[in-house]
């Protein structure tokens, strides 16, 4: 089935050095751009992550220090890929809870302002999970009907990634082809900062969503917790969530 666009679509995948959405870098990342015309345009750039790639990572995903120490960095590429990417809706696989948010911090470490709040966000995983419960090789089996060829380079699972979403739409008389109803379908809670640490709630309240305030209201805590923001800003938290704490306190001086 084809996508029923009203904006273009990018479906993006990262390869990392790690999985702390934090600390960890890009080394490669692939981005396939559906325009509403159905028109598909993919790019593949490597990236330089200015730090060592653990072995464990390179046993996924087979790119060593040596592959990528003649790259540019992500503060290189990132202008060029913000623009490639301006006015897109954006999809992949787990990406939701990993590929953007670790997007979101190379944005912000390279201080380029890429918007993220007026994108759709199209959760291919998710849908999945709900649907079936199985993971990306198996869901290329399963709807595609074909093995997945170079699993967990990102070019291979990016293109893997876009297939499994039209075919999902094929079986699934319950998915609307609507960019704005699938984004919602595939959101596991509405997040205020990404990586989910920060969540709205069903009276569209931000809301802490771990340690010893989850469930409290964002202002109430700063309010009645002074020191928990500058204990948040001094851990180990990403920038993205640092960044939509800050502009909740902000906010609040504003009252």
């Amino acid at each position: 089935m084809k996508l029923n666009l009203k904006n273009p679509i990018a479906f993006i995948d990262l390869e990392t050095t790690g999985i702390n959405v934090a600390k960890d870098r890009i080394v490669e990342i692939c981005i396939v751009k559906v325009s509403p015309n159905g028109t598909e345009e993919v790019k593949t750039y490597r990236v330089n992550p200015e730090m060592h790639i653990p072995k464990q990572s390179t046993a996924i995903h087979g790119i060593k220090d040596e592959d990528v120490k003649d790259e540019p960095t992500f503060k290189e590429l990132g202008k060029t890929i913000a623009k490639h990417l301006e006015g897109c809706d954006l999809a992949g696989y787990n990406s939701n809870r990993f590929d953007f948010p670790l997007l979101a911090e190379e944005f912000l470490r390279a201080d380029i302002d890429f918007d993220m709040k007026k994108r759709k966000f199209v959760d291919v995983q998710t849908i999945f999970h709900k649907m079936e419960q199985r993971t990306l090789t198996a869901a290329f089996r399963f709807y595609c009907n074909k093995e997945l060829e170079g699993a967990h380079g990102a070019e291979a699972d990016t293109i893997a990634t876009y297939e499994v979403l039209k075919s999902q739409l094929d079986k699934y008389d319950k998915l609307e082809n609507d960019i704005d109803y699938l984004s919602k379908f595939s959101a596991q809670n509405k997040n205020a900062d990404f990586a989910g640490f920060i969540i709205i709630d069903e009276n569209g309240v931000e809301t802490f969503n771990f340690g010893k305030n989850k469930g409290v209201p964002v202002e109430k805590v700063l309010a009645e917790q002074p020191g928990y923001y500058g204990w948040v800003m001094n851990s180990d938290f990403p920038l993205y969530t640092k960044k939509i704490l800050t502009e909740i306190k902000l906010r609040g001086f504003n009252k």
